[in-house]
């Protein structure tokens, strides 16, 4: 797989519905094709759309080792509701403990370099191990989501990772990602309720007032175009 193909894909996907894209992504890669989930609202509607069509599509989440309750309460009722087993990647002790004892736990607000080491440890080198030997991610990625998403495709080549990147709601509102939510009942998260837009680790996460961005509880020291942890890249053109 080479960008070459991951074009040709595009190409084919192009007008596709979600769910349409993600049967397109099993016709193409079958179980060389791995759904990582950061169980958002837009992951449960892209897990919803899975177990509904019964597709061979593995489903991972990456648990930092600081996430809120309620993230562990959603993976919980998940994983009851769809009777689906959804593999849950750590970071290594080998990695993480030595700049905890040498920095201190919260040494990710110390600069910008220390918080996205912190995301690098805690989750871009567990995602990597991940994808190594699959040839496409799928994603819950939404343009709407971030000033750094702007340029994102439903279907593109990932250089950092080599393989195809798959965001079946690249082009999807805030507003239908929650009516999707609501009339098929789907779990959520219930920090979302409490104004909690977009959910990572609860030492980096924080509600937001009406009408602000929503990735504003994120990182909320840094400005909007630090806003990423290092999981997702631009496209490389």
């Amino acid at each position: 797989m080479n960008e070459n193909a991951a074009d040709s894909i595009a190409a084919e996907a192009a007008g596709l519905g979600a769910e349409a894209l993600l049967e397109l992504a099993t016709r193409h890669f079958g179980k060389r094709a791995a759904f990582a989930s950061s169980l958002g609202a837009e992951d449960q509607v892209i897990t919803d759309m899975i177990a509904r069509a019964s597709l061979p599509i593995a489903i991972f989440t990456l648990d930092t080792g600081r996430l809120p309750q309620e993230t562990y309460d959603v993976l919980e009722s998940t994983r009851r509701h769809y009777g689906l087993e959804i593999e849950v990647l750590f970071p290594s002790p080998g990695d993480i403990e030595p700049e905890v004892t040498r920095r201190g736990p919260n040494f990710f607000r110390d600069s910008i370099d220390g918080r996205k080491l912190c995301c690098h440890i805690r989750k871009v080198l567990p995602l990597r191990r991940r994808l190594t030997g699959l040839e496409a991610w799928i994603t819950g990625l939404r343009r709407g989501q971030a000033i750094t998403r702007g340029e994102l495709r439903s279907v593109q080549w990932d250089e950092a990772n080599g393989l195809v990147k798959i965001s079946p709601l690249a082009n999807w509102s805030d507003e239908q990602v929650w009516d999707y939510i609501r009339r098929r009942g789907v779990p959520y998260n219930k920090l979302h309720d409490a104004g909690y837009p977009s959910i990572g680790c609860a030492c980096c996460t924080r509600a937001v007032a009406p009408g602000q961005d929503i990735r504003s509880g994120r990182w909320w020291w840094e400005q909007p175009e630090h806003k990423e942890c290092g999981l997702h890249r631009p496209a490389a053109r």
